[in-house]
């Protein structure tokens, strides 16, 4: 297909989203992003993966992949800052080898997968910890919660980008609130000595541990998720040169930290035998903090309304983010042109947002185990390991494009992440591997069928 220049409606004028977002407004939807369920849910599993309340190697494992591979989005997204982020960086990158176009058709064909899957992770994990205030709710019933999440949030980003930049900073001050209740009311009443009460093997460095680090660190990267979120929206930012990179790292050290001191207090609290059992663990931890059942139920309560709260935002930055992705490569005549379409008054791509929303909520019925391991590891084979070989290749290749951020001790960090992703993959379940493997073999005929197609 020959690439084609999408007009805005009745002009012949090329279109272009708005440079709405400073700054702080960017590295607020990074953190939303970044600050979801995730932890809630997932820190019992991370437990019962390591066999103990070691998960401080996890953490501190997947914020060393998060950093790297954070510094690759950065350096990309200082140089290619439009909307779609990690398409226009592989179609860039491979473009002196002839892959460019393929590469970009992989990701954007995957994309229809990974987005809703990462969407409906984020809704069933609100279902999931709604079940704190509704104990009799049915199957049915949490997965029709889920899907009506999705409709909400999408409903929600119906607007302007200057006024989803402001919703954005709102919402993270309510999720800071939430994380930071949790820190503060663990400082004053945590055990040190329970919560580094770690058992003989966490000192073994083994085949064993090997193995479980990295399949606890799959799901601390679930975790860490969302620290690219601003490169999908490069068009809409600022400066993009200087803010990308700085909302990026910024938003992985905050987050990183805060992760850490939230577990750890968590753990000093509740015994980790109890935690590992547990799915609503920080409605448990809040209740504990009271030596008054009554006033603690009030505050698990309260709590539980934080994290659905938190939960939403998060799906907000989400969706945010990846509508911006078809609606780049349709742009570009490599998706279909529906996707270009803008909104006629509030210009932002509305049909991208609308679709993907609706994509979302047939997943909403599977179980959220499942969908973080598709989720992580189809990212892996299809995107993240192409991309840190790719800011490598644009480096040395690409000279006609200006690249004003080169990630520290160049290219260490690329290929610090490049080594970790494929620990990550090959540490995971064969089902998983083979279902990322499936997905990679139909996104391989799927572009040889659209070239045929269009050529």
């Amino acid at each position: 297909m020959t690439p084609v220049t999408a007009e805005a409606p009745g002009t012949t004028e090329p279109i272009h989203l708005d440079r709405g977002m400073g700054p702080i407004q960017a590295t607020a939807t990074n953190m939303l992003g970044m600050i979801g369920v995730g932890p809630f849910l997932t820190i019992p599993f991370m437990i019962g993966a390591m066999g103990g309340p070691h998960i401080l190697y996890a953490w501190l494992l997947g914020a060393v992949l998060a950093l790297c591979d954070g510094l690759v989005y950065a350096q990309l997204g200082a140089a290619l800052p439009g909307s779609g982020g990690p398409y226009v960086y592989l179609r860039e990158a491979y473009r002196p080898f002839g892959l460019g176009g393929m590469l970009s058709f992989l990701f954007i064909f995957q994309l229809i997968l990974v987005a809703p899957l990462s969407i409906a992770g984020g809704a069933v994990g609100f279902a999931d910890y709604l079940g704190f205030y509704w104990t009799s709710m049915s199957g049915l019933q949490h997965d029709l919660i889920a899907s009506a999440v999705c409709v909400v949030m999408t409903a929600l980003l119906y607007r302007h980008i200057e006024s989803v930049g402001r919703l954005s900073v709102a919402m993270l001050a309510v999720v800071l609130l939430t994380v930071g209740w949790v820190i503060v009311a663990g400082l004053f009443s945590f055990s040190p000595t329970q919560a580094f009460d770690w058992p003989p093997e966490a000192y073994r460095l083994d085949g064993d541990m090997v193995t479980r680090m990295g399949a606890v660190a799959l799901l601390a990267m679930y975790n860490y998720g969302g620290y690219n979120n601003v490169c999908n929206i490069g068009e809409e930012i600022r400066q993009p040169h200087r803010t990308i990179p700085r909302a990026i790292v910024g938003s992985i050290l905050l987050v990183v930290t805060l992760y850490v001191v939230m577990s750890t207090v968590i753990l000093g609290m509740i015994p980790w035998t109890e935690a590992q059992q547990t799915r609503t663990i920080a409605s448990l931890f809040i209740e504990r903090t009271f030596a008054d059942p009554a006033q603690g139920r009030i505050a698990a309560l309260a709590m539980t309304a934080l994290i659905l709260f938190v939960t939403a935002s998060s799906l907000y930055a989400l969706i945010l983010g990846y509508s911006r992705i078809p609606f780049a490569a349709a742009r570009d005549g490599q998706f279909f042109q529906v996707f270009a379409r803008l909104h006629p008054t509030k210009h932002f791509p509305h049909v991208s947002l609308v679709t993907l929303g609706a994509m979302a909520i047939p997943f909403c019925f599977f179980s959220l185990g499942q969908l973080v391991r598709w989720l992580i590891l189809v990212q892996i084979l299809l995107q993240f390991i192409w991309q840190c070989a790719g800011v490598i290749l644009l480096q040395r290749y690409r000279q006609d494009i200006d690249q004003p951020f080169r990630m520290w001790l160049y290219p260490m960090p690329a290929l610090v992440a490049l080594a970790m992703w494929g620990y990550v993959f090959v540490s995971a379940p064969v089902e998983g591997m083979a279902f990322a493997a499936g997905v990679l073999a139909l996104s391989v005929a799927a572009y040889w069928l659209f070239i045929r197609r269009t050529a």
